[in-house]
């Protein structure tokens, strides 16, 4: 009895210590492991950024408002902080290699879809699309990785990444406003396709991940309904609100009390479900629990960066579409730079603590700076201003991830990544909202102040008035000099007003920071951590089954005698 208790506990060992596979030892193995990946995000990257740079242009052609300016950037946003979370537990669930490529295909089909969009609405429409790809592209990229490398030597691998990501975050722009200017915004929404493709066949072919152990799967669609209505109509009552309707309406008070009755009945349903989106209990976890709040800043400060500069230099500056794409470089460059120099440094040393408090420091200084802006400002400033906010974000937002899967049991390092990434997107989603709600208060009121007085004395003037006071985005070359500055001196104004929000955020970063437990970088990959508690319980298993071998055949012993 005993003997065939040994083989059996010898063959369960050795099965399991050959279900997962092993890890990638060279760094060309590494490399072919992750092609699909840096592929993949380099295809959501892209798609992103060359249409950053036409997105002033793209809703003056659709006629779109200031306000669905902002949720055409919300909406996206929204979708993939939604999913981020519930991609992330799938992963813990189901085969993650099949996710990664339904979210590709999801992204892709989105983004094509878009480029016929007819007016806002659809765009609006569409880009949620986009935005429930890219929550698990992000979520997931970063888990396969965890799985296959180590967090000590993950920098140094990430860093090549970040400098291909650079590639895609710098020629983007230049690619966007190049197209818009020669082909028309359109064009911008197809030139992604064929990267996608390379990245789908990559992925089927080079990318080979752990299958998670848990059989049986639950998904809380509860929570996930709760989570979509709370956060979407908080959004809709943040972005609405003092210009739809009054803050003090019946419709203001019915759209705050759903919003929040939806949040609070998730928080109370992940309690008790058998497999929350939003596990509870890692907020135990000293590390997830302050880089939630550090995820918060960093969100606000990366996003609203990117969605405002665009439009301080096209409309603020009268750039074209190509330029306001050149003039983002000292910000991408700073941005990543950082990432990539950050990353090798903590792969070498190990010691990540002291660069990202430096890090958020800079972030800081840099949504500081960014709230002095005017029309006028030379820029060569902004580009200091826009370097230091760069290289701030660098050296903290991929170490965010990394440290809290540093401290994260395997089993949850799934929803640990993917929930630091929700909160960092929530979070940029709802100051966005409010910081898109105040660019179009304070751009209203400062055109309103100039216009005040201002008496058109030539039919262009008078169509560029009425023009104005439609509300739609500006085409702003096309109007007369005299209003053109009274247009750009608002936008600018406007805009620096909008990132004076960002600072408290921001300095609330540093203090998350300062406070993250200074743990050391594991030499382990998640996949090797499994494989090892994996073993341990089956060693544990076999010692009980013999013990108890041994108890019973010694009691019998007993009676025999």
């Amino acid at each position: 009895m005993t003997s065939i208790n040994f083989r059996m506990q010898e063959h369960l060992l050795t099965s399991t210590t050959h279900t997962e596979p092993e890890a990638a030892s060279s760094p060309r193995e590494i490399f072919t492991a992750i092609s699909g990946l840096i592929v993949g995000m380099f295809v959501a990257v892209i798609s992103g950024t060359v249409v950053s740079t036409s997105l002033p242009v793209i809703i003056a052609d659709l006629g779109g408002t200031q306000s669905q300016y902002t949720w055409v950037i919300t909406a996206s946003l929204l979708a993939t902080a939604v999913t981020t979370p519930i991609w992330g537990k799938l992963a813990d669930l189901v085969d993650r290699k099949i996710l990664i490529q339904i979210s590709l295909i999801l992204f892709t089909l989105g983004t094509v879809a878009a480029g016929f969009s007819t007016d806002t609405n659809m765009l609006i429409a569409l880009r949620v699309v986009q935005g429930v790809g890219v929550g698990g592209l992000m979520s997931l990229v970063m888990i396969a990785v965890a799985l296959i490398i180590s967090p000590r030597e993950r920098g140094k691998y990430m860093g090549v990444v970040g400098g291909i990501m650079a590639l895609a975050t710098i020629g983007g722009p230049l690619l966007g406003g190049f197209l818009t200017d020669a082909w028309g915004w359109r064009a911008n929404f197809f030139v992604g396709v064929p990267f996608a493709i390379l990245a789908l066949v990559l992925l089927q072919f080079t990318l080979h991940l752990p299958k998670p152990h848990k059989a049986k799967v639950s998904i809380d669609y509860f929570g996930i309904v709760l989570l979509a209505v709370g956060v979407s109509t908080m959004l809709i009552w943040v972005s609405m609100g003092g210009s739809q309707f009054e803050w003090d309406s019946s419709t203001s008070i019915i759209l705050a009390v759903i919003g929040s009755v939806a949040i609070l009945g998730f928080i109370a349903v992940e309690f008790f479900v058998k497999e929350p989106i939003v596990p509870m209990s890692l907020f135990r976890n000293r590390t997830f629990t302050l880089s939630v709040l550090a995820s918060i800043a960093i969100g606000v400060a990366m996003i609203a960066t990117s969605v405002f500069l665009a439009q301080y230099f096209q409309l603020a500056r009268g750039a074209t579409p190509t330029e306001s794409g050149l003039m983002t470089i000292p910000m991408i460059v700073g941005q990543m730079g950082a990432s990539i120099i950050i990353g090798q440094l903590v792969s070498r040393f190990g010691k990540w603590k002291a660069w990202m408090v430096t890090g958020s420091v800079l972030a800081t200084v840099g949504v500081t700076l960014m709230s002095t802006l005017r029309y006028d400002t030379p820029f060569p400033l902004v580009a200091v201003y826009m370097f230091v906010l760069g290289a701030g974000l660098g050296m903290v937002m991929q170490n965010l991830t990394l440290i809290v899967q540093n401290d994260t049991p395997p089993q949850q390092l799934g929803a640990a990544s993917a929930n630091v990434n929700f909160f960092r997107t929530i979070a940029g989603t709802i100051g966005v909202t409010i910081m898109g709600t105040i660019l179009s208060s304070s751009v209203a009121t400062y055109m309103a102040d100039s216009l005040g007085g201002f008496t058109p004395s030539t039919p262009e003037e008078i169509t560029a008035l009425q023009q104005l006071g439609s509300g739609d985005v500006p085409k702003v070359g096309q109007l007369p000099e005299a209003i053109r500055v009274i247009v750009e001196s608002a936008y600018g104004h406007g805009i620096a007003d909008a990132f004076i929000l960002a600072i408290p955020l921001a300095v609330l970063g540093v203090i998350a920071i300062a406070f993250i437990k200074n743990k050391p970088l594991s030499t382990k990959t998640a996949a090797e951590q499994l494989r090892e508690q994996a073993e341990e319980s089956v060693l544990e298993l076999a010692e009980a089954e013999v013990g108890s071998s041994l108890d019973t055949g010694s009691i019998r012993v007993e009676a025999r005698r």
